[in-house]
């Protein structure tokens, strides 16, 4: 036997996590953060940004339901300089 985590496991794991993160959102129409919240801290037990990262990674692997992930979302890197024009100094 192999050491290290069973990839068949994992494979189950992320599949019934795709499958309530449907339920959350879809089903119970909550905003995704506090889907993410109860996946995290009562059903799953890992981090809210390594849910998001299995969900993006295997939402297209369902086919028998839609899975939307939450598009990342780029801030602007805003500079001191820059800041300067904003604040009239």
């Amino acid at each position: 036997m192999a050491k290290g985590r069973s990839k068949e496991l994992i494979t189950l794991r992320d599949e019934k996590l795709l499958r309530r993160y449907y339920y959350w959102t879809e089903i119970q129409r909550l905003r995704f953060d506090d889907a993410l919240k109860i996946l995290s801290r009562d059903e799953f037990f890992i981090s809210e940004e390594r849910i998001m990262a299995i969900i993006r990674k295997n939402c297209r692997k369902l086919t028998d339901i839609v899975v939307q992930p939450v598009p990342k979302v780029r801030k602007p890197r805003i500079t001191p300089a820059q800041l300067c024009l904003f604040t009239g100094e």
